[in-house]
């Protein structure tokens, strides 16, 4: 998690991927947190930081990393992973990803992802965008990261902000690989 607008995305998708993966590690930067507590009104600050005081509940498969603490498994290619999603993830994230610009743990990690040749997903939420953000986007994509911008879809007529949320979770959930039953594909009847 990094500190852009959009920490809904990234709660409804640590809540629905802890059911799909045995373990997970959580790095959220000060400016994540100062927004989750803004947007959420969530129980966290970067001084008490605890997955549960993000989620709201208990998650023992999620273990949250400290982003200044390199000696952790993601900041290595010898650590097999299924991947990494970046959400929300800031366009200054998202451009020191694209220039290699490792500066912390996050950013660390995903350019781990990258040369390794594992997904990576980046889920910003930003408008409008500028040509640096569209040409970091570029780069990024090129480089075998996946954007995905966080553009919740209608067609399945939410009826909340978490309905909403979903449909940007879900479509974050396969492009991890999983096989996700939160919203309804299109023009499917299952």
């Amino acid at each position: 998690m990094t500190g852009a607008s959009g920490s809904i995305y990234a709660v409804r998708f640590l809540k629905e991927a802890a059911n799909h993966f045995d373990e997970i590690y959580l790095m959220a930067t000060r400016q994540a947190l100062q927004v989750a507590a803004t947007e959420l009104s969530a129980a966290v600050s970067p001084e008490n930081f605890t997955v549960a005081g993000l989620l709201g509940s208990e998650h023992p498969n999620i273990k949250a990393l400290k982003t200044d603490d390199f000696f952790t498994p993601p900041a290595s290619g010898s650590f097999v992973h299924d991947g990494m999603v970046v959400v929300p993830c800031s366009m200054g994230t998202l451009g020191r990803i694209a220039h290699g610009t490792s500066d912390d743990l996050i950013t660390r990690a995903a350019d781990v992802c990258l040369k390794e040749r594992r997904r990576l997903v980046l889920v910003p939420r930003e408008m409008p965008l500028s040509l640096t953000m569209i040409q970091n986007m570029a780069l990024v994509t090129q480089a075998g990261a996946i954007v995905l911008p966080a553009m919740p879809a209608w067609y399945g007529r939410p009826t909340t902000l978490e309905d909403l949320a979903d449909t940007v979770v879900a479509r974050m959930l396969q492009a991890v690989g999983v096989s996700q039953g939160i919203v309804k594909p299109w023009m499917s009847d299952a």
